[in-house]
């Protein structure tokens, strides 16, 4: 790999090397190297682009990557890759997609991925995005996830849109069965004109199913976020959404809540703040000797930490 793959592989996948352990690295739309383990196991789909990950019952304490590096300015690139979790199994999952794009056309990847989360696994799953280049063609990321979480299954999702992905859609929807927890954790930035859609869908199907679903996003100059939580609850259930907003500049922020309770046993919460930097914040930031720009930037970074 050159100095630019590399580098966006550091940032949306925390890589310096050949990870330890299962790997599937994706580049420019083909496979740039694999490692299978005795209880995590990669196949290439035979009828779409896209993997088959098989982990083993009782699998524990194993980690896997699959980053998707794009540096091709004009590539669309488009995988489906399902995610088969045996029972009982504590896994992590780090996922990402870079995109460094110095052409004049745009590079594009969507990533449909699927979990079939196993009785009592538990899984943290973890995605960034990253995308950069002086180029004018467009860089553009769309993931959607889909969760189907069996009795007793936890799955645990941080996704984080560093910086530079100049249009998104994000599509997240989940089906709980009983006793199965469900946590996300979602860190959003937008600057320049770029924009943001995000989705969330979540079913709690079964007793004493829950979610806890916060969405953290910063629109600054002329960009803009539109945000659309949707929780249904079906059972006795408990259900949590919070949608946490900076607006600087021009930015816009748009926030749409939609809680449905199918049952008198569902509980469900939602939250929404919207706003600017407070000037207090500032002020007291600038009395340590920061400069204006200097306290909005450590204010922003602590509030997307």
């Amino acid at each position: 790999m050159d100095s630019i793959q590399k580098a966006l592989l550091a940032q949306v996948a925390g890589l310096h090397g050949v990870p330890e352990g299962a790997y599937n690295i994706r580049s420019d739309g083909e496979l740039a190297g694999r490692n299978t383990t005795a209880n995590i196991d990669i196949v290439s789909k035979k009828d779409k682009p896209g993997i088959d990950i098989f982990i083993k019952p009782g699998t524990k304490n194993e980690s896997m990557h699959i980053p998707v590096i794009i540096e091709k300015s004009g590539l669309k690139d488009l995988v489906y890759n399902d995610f088969h979790i045996g029972e009982d199994c504590d896994v992590t999952i780090v996922a990402g997609c870079g995109i460094s794009n110095c052409g004049s056309q745009d590079s594009q990847h969507d990533g449909i991925h699927s979990f079939f989360v196993g009785k009592n696994a538990k899984v943290k799953y973890i995605e960034k995005h990253y995308a950069e280049g002086d180029g004018t063609g467009g860089r553009i990321m769309n993931p959607t996830t889909i969760i189907s979480l069996e009795e007793g299954a936890q799955m645990e999702m941080d996704t984080t849109q560093i910086k530079g992905v100049d249009s998104t859609k994000r599509i997240t929807e989940a089906k709980l069965a009983p006793g199965s927890t469900l946590i996300v954790a979602e860190k959003l930035m937008t600057h320049g004109t770029q924009t943001s859609e995000t989705e969330f869908t979540v079913d709690l199907d079964g007793d004493d199913s829950s979610a806890n679903i916060v969405s953290r996003g910063v629109a600054r100059d002329q960009s803009r976020q539109v945000l659309y939580l949707r929780m249904n609850g079906n059972a006795k259930c408990y259900g949590h959404s919070e949608c946490d907003s900076i607006v600087m500049d021009s930015g816009y922020v748009q926030a749409i809540p939609e809680i449905t309770a199918n049952s008198v046993e569902a509980s469900l919460v939602h939250e929404a703040a919207i706003g600017k930097i407070a000037g207090e914040q500032l002020t007291k930031l600038m009395t340590l000797g920061l400069t204006e720009k200097e306290a909005e930037e450590e204010i922003v970074a602590g509030f997307l930490k």
